[in-house]
């Protein structure tokens, strides 16, 4: 684990090292750069690989105060400077992918490609929001109970995946002005999928057929607005990357082969 001090933050990421082409990996709400294990372990012996944890997760510290995902495209780019990277090939999962395409938005020069996983250009859905507020505004002020848990795994795991008491222990840990924090970011975004036309990179769009949280024609659409390669991950919930890695880690190796 190394720790970058970054526009007032103390961001935890992982470097692999090496000098292959780079790829950054960025993180969902509520997760952290470990969901990416399965790609990290494929990928390392031919790319440069660079996981982090963004402000208010993991093991970075809480968000002090209100900031957008413009403000994390902003981290990462500071941290490419900060490991000396010019270039990379930004790779993010729903959240992540948020900051991924405004980072390509605003920091074109950066971005080499991008690897959108589960997420998509248009801001929360008002008809689920009110559900989301009152989850999180309950949690928030009492604690993660274990019927909110099981909603939040099924939102994000999907269905049946082994290791998802790990994720629900660390979302206990979760306090709850930071949760209130980062969860202000998700639902105060912005709607970009009229500007995503600007981006002209290649784009790699992977979704779960069986995504709870964002709708498999929101990742359609995007992947025509990009111009970019659409893989359904058959079952797959929120975090196909982390559930069904046989699946997406193939995928990712074409994409990235051909560049």
């Amino acid at each position: 684990m190394a720790i970058a001090k970054i526009n007032g933050q103390a961001i935890r990421y992982e470097d692999s090292g090496g000098s292959g082409p780079v790829v950054v990996f960025s993180h969902g709400l509520l997760m952290d750069g470990s969901m990416f294990a399965p790609q990290v372990a494929t990928l390392r012996t031919r790319y440069r690989v660079v996981t982090w944890d963004e402000r208010g997760h993991g093991g970075t510290n809480d968000a002090a105060a209100p900031f957008s995902y413009y403000d994390s495209a902003n981290d990462l780019v500071a941290l490419l400077d900060h490991l000396g990277i010019d270039r990379a090939v930004f790779g993010g999962m729903s959240q992540g992918g948020y900051l991924s395409l405004r980072a390509a938005l605003r920091h074109p020069q950066r971005v080499r490609a991008l690897i959108l996983i589960d997420t998509q250009a248009r801001p929360e859905d008002p008809a689920t929001l009110p559900l989301y507020t009152q989850l999180v505004q309950n949690w928030a002020a009492n604690g993660l109970d274990d019927q909110t848990a099981a909603t939040i795994e099924h939102i994000i795991l999907g269905t049946g995946y082994a290791d998802a008491p790990t994720w629900k222990a660390k979302w206990k840990q979760v306090r709850g002005a930071n949760l209130l924090q980062i969860f202000n970011t998700l639902v105060t975004r912005d709607d970009i999928s009229d500007a995503i036309a600007a981006i002209k990179v290649p784009a790699l769009v992977v979704h779960g057929t069986a995504d709870a949280a964002i709708p498999l024609t929101h990742a359609q659409e995007m992947a025509t607005r990009l111009h970019a390669e659409l893989v359904a991950v058959p079952g797959a919930g929120h975090a196909a990357n982390l559930t069904h890695p046989e699946i997406v880690n193939p995928a990712i190796e074409r994409f990235l082969a051909a560049l």
